[in-house]
């Protein structure tokens, strides 16, 4: 019960704006898969009435298990204080202590993030393509790169402005699809017939190649993934509200789709798009307007999903230091140029080489395959600890493991296909988390610490002793240490030996990514009064990670209380009550070269090192001052030291 009311603190409450928000924001990839899906189940195939029963029975079922179910009731309750996606679960069961978890965590990341590279090509390709019903020879290539580049350029104003009208758009996108199939249902309300999940049994089991066609109607439900991840922009009572309709109507679209195919039972599909054929022809120039007006919402919604997760990412130390800028007002809204130009050349590489909709189809789910494999394996273990039950986890697990197995199994014969590209995409995409990962646990492993109160006296001696130059008025240090009792060894090295920094107050300085989202809070413990400081700053992964400005509050906040004076003790400036001067000292540590280490460990140092070269420097991205810095490098130990053996030679 106190899990469910702190659940519901958080949540934002269900409302007709919210709903219709929802639309907009969460429902755009799987709004668009009735452009593809029957496209991609019939393919090449002799149309009949076995393969349109079961298509459409596999796709029936697989919105209700897998969307519906996983997604819409069990992960939706799976909210870390209202936020959802693959890190909200990782962060809310790391607190566990089971180390594992952070695997899941970075390859569902990986997918994910490389599924965005086929998205708004595949999405916006099948819009278009509908322009060839009035010119076959429309160079439908080029215009699918303008539109990519038109959006990706455009993400760098922010969509504050626009954002309001997704939710009506594709509240007009939904009232289409699902009255167009209304219209052929009515015709042929047999197909309802396919509700029966023994047509889906009989297409897997006794339908020649009926297996593999698993791998077309996963695109049914690859953006199910995003009903979770943006769980905290909408609240789960919108998108459990939103859902019912959003599933009637594409349900209302599949079965409309199969009524008009069963019409064309003994032919091949050839050029014909389902989608566009089931649309009066009096209406066909304007779906095709709604159907890309849509797939660019999809697009769009993706991108931002994709900086959300990478921003998350990077606070929860686990991608490259990247910048990061916030283009509008609206809440929530970032842009990561790297990642932005980065997706747009992924974009136009997949149009360019697959060049058709149906030749990106084979890239298009593997990867998503995999990172729904993954929220299930963190959605079973949070389930078995955190309600205590077992038995229900374990069938949990049997059900969703033995789905999405099946599915990543008929995946795997796109691999050839096209599939190749989001794997290799997803591949590189690991090899840079799993570097920075394993990077950092080498470092934490082998930073080592000092009790702190064996050197205050030496601190109030050095503060005293004037024949050591003053290296600032207030010297402030970025710790790895988390608790005034221990700080870094390296810190104490670069006061006391290395070169003496006198100053009259020391600080030092943690930064702490906590597992709720929007923490954002400090403390600050007292070493030596007005004279050193140890300062905790606590942010959840989704809060505001701007350093320099939260310090700055900090410091004030405490010369408002009189824990400080910030006046500059200079007699020149003190009499026209001067701030006091502050300089950051950022020790940034590496490998020694004398440490005796693993080939493999050096190859990750080596990674490391080069992933360093393209992000962001640290003074970057705490937004500190350039001038007011000294960057110091300080040798780790990352293995055993190395064993020398030398013997003197006497004379004589």
């Amino acid at each position: 019960m106190a899990e469910s009311e702190a659940s519901n603190k958080y949540s934002i409450p269900l409302s007709s704006a919210g709903v219709l928000i929802s639309l907009g924001i969460i429902y755009g990839d799987i709004g668009t898969s009735p452009l593809y899906v029957f496209k991609a189940i019939v393919g090449e195939h002799i149309i009949t009435k076995e393969l349109i029963y079961g298509g459409l029975s596999c796709v029936f079922w697989t919105l209700t298990l897998i969307t519906t179910i996983k997604y819409i009731y069990l992960a939706l309750n799976a909210d870390n204080k209202g936020e959802g996606g693959i890190f909200a679960l990782y962060a809310l069961v790391r607190r566990y202590k089971a180390g594992w978890v952070v695997y899941p965590a970075i390859i569902g990341c990986a997918t994910l993030i490389s599924d965005g590279f086929i998205t708004p090509a595949i999405s916006v390709s099948s819009a278009i393509e509908g322009l060839r019903i009035y010119n076959p020879d429309i160079p439908t290539v080029q215009i699918v790169i303008a539109i990519l580049i038109g959006l990706f350029l455009f993400q760098q104003v922010g969509t504050g402005i626009v954002g309001s009208t997704f939710g009506p758009i594709m509240f007009v996108w939904f009232i289409t699809i699902g009255t167009m199939g209304t219209l052929q249902l009515i015709n042929n309300p047999g197909v309802l017939e396919a509700i029966n999940p023994w047509y889906a049994i009989n297409l897997l089991t006794k339908y020649p190649g009926g297996f593999w066609i698993l791998g077309a109607v996963f695109l049914c439900t690859t953006g199910a993934e995003a009903l979770y991840s943006d769980l905290g922009h909408v609240g789960k009572g919108n998108i459990r509200v939103g859902w019912v309709f959003v599933k009637t109507t594409l349900l209302l679209n599949y079965f409309g789709q199969a009524a008009w195919l069963l019409s064309q039972e003994g032919a091949l599909l050839n050029e014909q798009i389902p989608f566009y054929a089931i649309m009066p022809q009096w209406f066909l120039p304007l779906g095709i307007i709604i159907a890309t007006m849509a797939a660019i919402i999809a697009s769009q919604a993706l991108i931002s999903g994709t900086f959300t997760l990478v921003n998350e990412a990077m606070k929860l130390k686990l991608w490259p230091m990247t910048r990061v800028r916030y283009p509008s007002q609206t809440k929530g809204q970032i842009y990561i140029p790297s990642i932005n130009w980065i997706l747009m050349l992924g974009c136009i590489l997949v149009v360019l080489i697959f060049r058709e909709s149906s030749a990106m189809e084979g890239a298009y789910g593997l990867a998503i395959t995999i990172d729904m494999l993954m929220t299930s394996s963190l959605l079973v273990y949070y389930f078995s600890l955190s309600k205590k039950s077992t038995l229900r986890s374990v069938a949990l697990g049997l059900v969703f493991f033995s789905l999405e197995g099946m599915f990543l199994v008929s995946n795997l014969d796109k691999f050839s296909h096209g599939g190749w590209f989001s794997f290799t995409m997803a591949g590189i995409l690991f090899i840079i988390l799993f570097v920075q990962l394993r990077a950092r646990k080498l470092r934490t492993r082998h930073t080592e610490f000092v009790d702190l109160k064996h050197y205050v006296e030496m601190i109030k001696d050095l503060q005293a002793d004037e024949t050591v130059p003053k290296e600032a008025t207030n010297l402030v240090f970025l710790a790895v240490a988390d608790s005034k009792r221990y700080i870094d060894s390296n810190i104490i090295y670069s006061i006391f030996r290395k070169r003496p920094k006198r100053a009259d107050v020391y600080w030092f300085l943690h930064v702490d990514t906590v597992d709720s989202p929007f923490t954002s809070k400090y403390s600050v413990d007292t070493i030596i009064p007005k004279k050193c400081f140890f300062v905790r700053i606590k942010l959840g992964f989704k809060a505001d990670h701007r350093i320099n400005l939260i310090f700055n509050k900090i410091v004030h906040e405490m010369a408002d209380s009189g824990e400080i004076d910030l006046i500059s003790p200079y007699p020149s400036l003190h009499k026209y009550s001067q701030t006091a001067d502050f300089k950051f000292i950022i020790i940034q540590s590496w490998a020694s070269p004398d440490s005796e280490i693993s080939n493999f460990d050096r190859l990750i140092i080596q990674g490391y090192r080069i992933l360093k070269k393209f992000s962001l420097s640290t003074e970057e991205h705490y937004g500190i001052e350039t001038a007011n810095l000294e960057i110091e490098k300080a040798p780790i130990q990352v293995g055993p030291p190395a064993k020398i053996k030398i013997k003197r030679e006497r004379e004589g």
